[in-house]
């Protein structure tokens, strides 16, 4: 049975209790995501043009520092990668972590939660982040409620 952690970025909470229940089912460690500067409710009010989740989407070369890079990726084989759909691609939080580790050999398993996008061009925005010879997949959008049993009955179609 191969090592799972569940990594996953959320800037409202609505992600983070999708990622702690994928945890527990997943028997997965769990690792939050924090960006050093943390995003403020302005800068997440996407109907202003000038908030910082609306100018992050349309520049492309802006990488957020992350507050640490501890997350115990190195110990996985699997690793679900969670975060909020912002304009149809993953925060830039989210290409900063990928590009902080080394997942060769690993599999990356994404998910998201958003209030009406869909993946978009999410898997494409972030296979040019990740280094090595990783598995980059598109999961499934977890929005509403998902209990434990859904989710292990999900990870259990992935096959991995």
């Amino acid at each position: 049975m191969s090592k799972k952690l569940v990594a996953y970025f959320s800037a409202s909470g609505v992600t983070g209790r999708v990622a702690k229940t994928l945890a527990e089912a997943a028997n997965a460690d769990l690792y939050e995501i924090k960006p050093q500067i943390p995003y403020t409710t302005a800068d997440l009010n996407w109907m202003d043009k000038k908030s910082r989740s609306t100018i992050e989407m349309q520049d492309k070369a802006s990488r957020p520092a992350m507050a640490d890079c501890n997350a115990p990726v190195a110990d996985a084989d699997v690793i679900f990668v969670g975060f909020p759909i912002w304009w149809y691609v993953a925060p830039h939080i989210i290409n900063s972590f990928l590009e902080a580790y080394d997942f060769s050999g690993k599999t990356i398993v994404l998910f998201a939660t958003s209030g009406g996008s869909d993946f978009g061009r999410t898997l494409e925005a972030l296979e040019d982040s990740v280094r090595g010879t990783a598995h980059l997949m598109e999961g499934k959008m977890l929005n509403g409620k998902h209990g434990k049993d859904d989710m292990a009955v999900w990870i259990k179609s992935l096959n991995l």
